[in-house]
């Protein structure tokens, strides 16, 4: 897995957000976003924009218990008309949190969602909340999506990274087993030389590593596609699928157990 600085990580975020901020200028924000429908382009910013301040409030505070995430999740009472006053106040929000960052520095230890994690457990957060959400704001807008190869590679690797952890394959009172024997997964980048990710969901635990190779499902995409496929967005029509699909949907249902 890559492993990034926390400059990295602090520049990556306000890219991502001015591409967001420009995204969205001159936008109809109560357009319905119709890969988060309980919103609209005005309450999913407000909540892109609430993550950036929770987070910063966790680093800037050096919290060492959970802190209450209001401003992540209650985004139904605005009713926000002007793109630009929103615009800026999701920019405003990027830079206090990279400023809480600059001023802790990557050896500060804060509460983490995931216990036992570095500060930059926050940043990687923030970076792929926005990541993502400004893929919902695409849609919404009807605006073609990039992103950065860079980005993308070093999310899939996290994502693989949740797909290791006890809470994604081990087996409660009625669940699905995801391990197996014959069991494996394989994700190849079509626009992008370098290896894919390799899965194994052998029955001794799973391990991922950068390789290709026959496997149980495979899917081959472009970068950007790949990750919005882990993040559970509509790109199936763009992804060359074959195999296992109820494997590969377990897979992505039981990995994906930290966004609930």
């Amino acid at each position: 897995m890559t492993h990034w600085s926390l400059d990295r990580y602090c520049a990556a975020i306000l890219d991502e957000t001015d591409r967001l901020h420009a995204l969205v200028k001159g936008a109809d924000v109560t357009a319905r976003v119709p890969t988060c429908p309980a919103w609209n382009l005005g309450q999913l910013l407000r909540h892109v924009g609430g993550a950036h301040r929770w987070a910063e409030t966790v680093v800037r505070t050096r919290a060492t218990q959970e802190v209450p995430h209001d401003l992540v999740d209650d985004v139904f009472h605005y009713d926000d008309r002007d793109p630009a006053v929103l615009g800026g106040w999701l920019t405003d929000g990027a830079r206090e949190l990279v400023e809480a960052f600059a001023a802790a520095g990557e050896d500060v230890r804060v509460w983490t969602a995931m216990p036992d994690q570095p500060v930059t457990f926050w940043a990687r957060h923030a970076l792929f909340e926005t990541v993502v959400h400004r893929a919902d704001a695409a849609w919404t807008v009807g605006a073609a999506y990039t992103l950065d190869p860079a980005v993308a590679r070093h999310g899939l690797d996290v994502w693989m990274g949740f797909g290791l952890l006890p809470e994604a394959y081990e087996a409660g009172d009625g669940a699905q087993p995801l391990l197996g024997e014959g069991r494996s997964l394989c994700f190849t980048p079509s626009d992008r030389p370098g290896p894919g990710w390799f899965v194994d969901l052998g029955p001794d635990g799973p391990r991922w590593e950068h390789a290709g190779g026959p496997a149980a499902a495979t899917v081959r995409g472009p970068l950007a596609d790949l990750l919005l496929l882990m993040y559970g967005r509509p790109v199936h029509d763009r992804l060359r699928i074959h195999g296992d699909r109820l494997l590969l949907d377990l897979w992505l249902r039981r990995t994906g157990f930290w966004l609930n």
